[in-house]
């Protein structure tokens, strides 16, 4: 018979009180990772015999009806996004008054552990990770999605396939988005939606957000994996607010002089103050930040010119071909 955590003791800081247990059909291993609101455990998927990811939330958030409905639509909506750079969600419900989401366990480190392990990447590779997150940020806005917290932490940086592509890395946290939050009143003092270090000036003065909010958070990251330190940093929490909001961020060069001022100038875009005047994708920055850093345009080379004309079909394309003889069968004229 399954265990499930009806008193979730996870959340009163007793994080090994689930390890062994079962819930909704996955035996709890380890724990992963935790935030203000939820935790993550490597877990067993025991119906299909494979590792997962499976989050965790407070329980007072499944209490919560408008909570609840939003997560299982957007937890709907991140599942059916299918893209390289974006931990696919398996399955989302609720059990015992517990919100839990599944995902693919990705074997390897987030982008913080490499970050205070490492100090301040090379150029080339900080532009490699920057373009897959990127990648993943704006198919996540083509489904109607924002992530609104991107962060070292919610990047996950996996071995890649080969010596030309070293890493392969993944975007998380996109079946709890913070807009669920925001909706719901659990934005309180101390749990503020999205992190101080890497949060858009729209979202702290409760401005409606966009896509290009993801490209403030995504260019915030990448000033840390050049500069080995976020745009901003001040003594509290309030200073730093208001620092997004108002101050400009110091020049990349200033940490970095082997880069040139035309990623100065590419970074100071991105993190401009007013939406409008950032890059329109996440994908547009980071082309702009790799033409600046090594002089190439967007994969290495000049755009290869397609001649249309020759991709046109025919006028009279003829009879179709005919299908296989195994699969006559099934095809009536």
């Amino acid at each position: 018979m399954a265990d499930t955590p009806h008193d979730t003791s996870v959340y009163a800081g007793r994080p090994s009180g689930l390890v062994g247990k079962q819930i909704a059909g996955y035996r709890i291993e380890r724990e992963i990772g935790r935030g203000g609101m939820a935790v993550v455990y490597r877990a067993k998927d025991l119906r299909l015999d494979r590792t997962v990811a499976l989050k965790l939330l407070a329980p007072e958030l499944a209490r919560n009806d408008t909570f609840r409905r939003r997560f299982t639509h957007e937890s709907r909506v991140a599942a059916a996004i299918d893209h390289p750079h974006i931990v696919p969600v398996f399955e989302a419900g609720e059990t015992d008054g517990v919100l839990y989401i599944a995902m693919r366990y990705v074997s390897g480190q987030d982008l913080r552990h490499l970050l205070d392990r490492e100090g301040p990447l090379p150029a080339g590779t900080a532009v490699r990770i920057a373009a897959q997150v990127a990648s993943a940020l704006d198919a996540a806005h083509e489904h109607g999605l924002v992530h609104r917290d991107v962060k070292p932490g919610n990047i996950l940086v996996a071995r890649g396939t080969d010596s030309d592509h070293p890493e392969h890395v993944y975007l998380t946290d996109f079946g709890l988005t913070k807009k669920s939050l925001s909706l719901t009143g659990f934005t309180t003092v101390g749990q503020f939606v999205g992190t101080l270090d890497y949060v858009a000036p729209e979202q702290i003065s409760g401005r409606p957000v966009d896509g290009r909010c993801d490209v403030y958070g995504l260019a915030c990251v990448v000033y840390e994996l050049l500069a080995g330190r976020p745009p901003f940093q001040r003594d509290d929490d309030m200073a730093l607010l208001w620092a997004h909001q108002y101050d400009q961020p110091p020049a990349l060069t200033e940490k970095r002089p082997d880069l040139t001022s035309g990623a100065d100038a590419v970074l100071a875009r991105a993190l401009a103050k007013t939406p409008d005047d950032r890059y329109d994708s996440c994908r547009a920055f980071v082309a702009a930040l790799r033409a600046a850093v090594t002089g190439r345009v967007e994969g290495g080379h000049e755009p290869t010119r397609v001649d249309h004309g020759a991709l046109a079909a025919p006028e009279h394309p003829g009879a179709p071909p005919e299908p296989p003889e195994w699969a006559r069968p099934v095809f009536r004229r």
